[in-house]
C-alpha cells in the first residue's frame, strides 16, 4: 500500500461519523488538561507570604543577613510551581504575573550579592575578594529565562551553595570569610535600593499617562515645551510593572529584616533604628492581601481604583524614609 492510499484510509476513518467518539475523547481529554493546567496555574499564582528571620543566639556579623539572602533565593526557586520565568508549558502564555514577580525579587538578589562581594566582605578598597562570594554573585546574573544547557534554577542553586559555603566560613570563624557591619557598606546597599524603588515608583506611577518634561538631558529654559512627551504604561505591562514592584519589595523587607539584626549597633550609633523601621513598614504595607482578580488601572480621581498608584504610594514613602535614613548614617 502506498504512502498516499494508507493516509487516505486513515483520514477515512477518522472522518468516519460512526468513530466520531475519538473525537469526542480527544476533545475531552484537551478540555481535562486545559483545566488542570488552569489550576495549577492558579495555585502557582500564589505570592510567598513574609516569613519572620531565622536567628540564632550568639550569630557571628553577617550571619543573620547571608542566612536571609539564601533563604530569598530558595524561596524564589521553590515556592509552589518553582521557577516558572523560563517555562516552555503553555500556561507560561498568560501567567505572567509570578515571572515578574520573580524578576522583581531577582533584581534585588543580583543586588545586594554584588554589594556583599564588592563591600561588605572586605575591609577596604584593596582587599581581596571572598572565593565564595565571587562564585556566588556572577551565578545570580545568569540569564534568567535559559530553560536548557545550562536551566537557570541549576545556575542559581549553585550560587546558593556557594553562600551556603561562605555562611559556614563565616561561623567558623577561622578568618576564611569576614563580614563588616560598617555604616558605609550598609550605606552602599541602600544607594542601591533607592535607585531601584525610585524607578519602580515611577514605572508605577506612569500607569496614568501624562505629559512631562524630559528629564534625561539639559534643556534651555526657552526650549522646554519642545521637550514635552506623554508617558503612559501600556496596559498590556501595568500588571508586569505591579507584581515587579510587589516581587521586589518582598525581597526587600526579607532582606531589611535580617540587616537591622546584623546592623543593630550600627543604627543604634546613628540614632537611626527608627527610621530603619518606619521605612521597613512601608514596604510592609505593599505585601497586604489584593482583593481584586486583576489589576485596576483607575484613573487617578476616577470611580475605579488604581493599584499601581497606591504601591507606587507606598514605594515613595519608603523611599523618602531611605533619604533620611542614609543623611544618618552618614552624618549621625
Amino acid at each position: 500500500m502506498t504512502d498516499d492510499k494508507f493516509g487516505q484510509k486513515v483520514g477515512d476513518t477518522l472522518l468516519d461519523p460512526r468513530n466520531n467518539r475519538i473525537w469526542k475523547g480527544l476533545l475531552w481529554l484537551l478540555a481535562i488538561l486545559l483545566l488542570v493546567d488552569v489550576a495549577l496555574g492558579w495555585y502557582w499564582s500564589w505570592e510567598p507570604d513574609l516569613s519572620e528571620v531565622n536567628r540564632r543566639d550568639g550569630a557571628v556579623a553577617g550571619e543573620t543577613m547571608t542566612r536571609e539572602v539564601i533563604h530569598v533565593a530558595s524561596t524564589l526557586l521553590d515556592k509552589p510551581g518553582g521557577y516558572l520565568s523560563n517555562d516552555m508549558l503553555p500556561h507560561r502564555l498568560w501567567l505572567d504575573n509570578m515571572p515578574s514577580w520573580e524578576f522583581g525579587v531577582l533584581v534585588q538578589l543580583r543586588d545586594v550579592t554584588r554589594v556583599m562581594r564588592r563591600d561588605m566582605s572586605r575591609s577596604q578598597s584593596q582587599s581581596q575578594e571572598d572565593t565564595f562570594l565571587a562564585i556566588a554573585e556572577p551565578q545570580f546574573n545568569f540569564d534568567a529565562e535559559s530553560w536548557a544547557m545550562p536551566a537557570t534554577e541549576s545556575e542559581y542553586r549553585r550560587g546558593i551553595r556557594a553562600l551556603e559555603n561562605y555562611l559556614e566560613a563565616l561561623k567558623r570563624q577561622d578568618g576564611s570569610a569576614q563580614f563588616y557591619a560598617r555604616a558605609d557598606n550598609l550605606n552602599y546597599w541602600l544607594n542601591e535600593v533607592q535607585n531601584r524603588l525610585g524607578s519602580l515608583s515611577l514605572s508605577l506611577s506612569q500607569s496614568v499617562g501624562r505629559t512631562q518634561l524630559n528629564t534625561d538631558n539639559d534643556t534651555p529654559v526657552g526650549e522646554l515645551d519642545k521637550e514635552e512627551r506623554f508617558v503612559k504604561t501600556g496596559w498590556m505591562e501595568i500588571d508586569n510593572v505591579f507584581y515587579e514592584a510587589r516581587g521586589a519589595s518582598w525581597a526587600l523587607v526579607q532582606l531589611m529584616r535580617a540587616v537591622e539584626v546584623d546592623f543593630a549597633d550600627v543604627l543604634r550609633r546613628k540614632n537611626a533604628t527608627v527610621s530603619f523601621r518606619q521605612m521597613v513598614r512601608e514596604l510592609e504595607a505593599t505585601q497586604q492581601t489584593l482583593w481584586s482578580p486583576v489589576i485596576l488601572n483607575g484613573s487617578g480621581f476616577g470611580v475605579f481604583a488604581n493599584h499601581s498608584l497606591v504601591m507606587a504610594n507606598y514605594i515613595t514613602r519608603a523611599n523618602a524614609s531611605l533619604v533620611d535614613l542614609r543623611k544618618l548614617l552618614q552624618e549621625g
